[in-house]
């Protein structure tokens, strides 16, 4: 049986490892706010959303009650569709409690810091 060369083995991880550190720096090097999913049942509605400086997320509504861990915090102004503005400062490792969004209403939200906020959404997807 042939040994295998120590030198094949070590090109091939650092190929690999060449591989991964691009695909880390370009994860990490995003600057669109984005909403992704990660995880949903019949009882809740889980997403990651990252938002950017002057990157609001589109207009839009919560029909239910939602959980929000703020995995990296910032500022945050809720701009109502009515045109009102609601700002709520969301601290890295804290959990905040968001009600339903009333009926007909639509907001975006902006992130007015210069940093991305992270945020964990847990969204309640059953009706009390």
């Amino acid at each position: 049986m042939k040994k295998a060369s120590t030198g094949g083995a070590i090109a091939i991880l650092a190929v690999l490892l060449t591989g991964f550190a691009g695909w880390t720096h370009s994860a990490q090097n995003a600057t669109e706010t984005e909403r992704v999913p990660q995880f949903e049942n019949e009882d809740v509605k889980v997403w990651k959303s990252v938002i950017y400086p002057n990157q609001p997320l589109t207009m839009h509504r919560h029909d239910h009650p939602r959980v929000i861990v703020a995995l990296k915090g910032g500022t945050i102004e809720i701009l109502e569709q009515s045109g009102t503005r609601e700002k709520h400062v969301w601290e890295t490792g804290k959990a905040y409690w968001l009600p339903a969004n009333p009926p007909n209403s639509r907001h975006a939200d902006v992130n007015t810091g210069d940093q991305p906020i992270e945020v964990m959404v847990v969204e309640l997807t059953k009706k009390k």
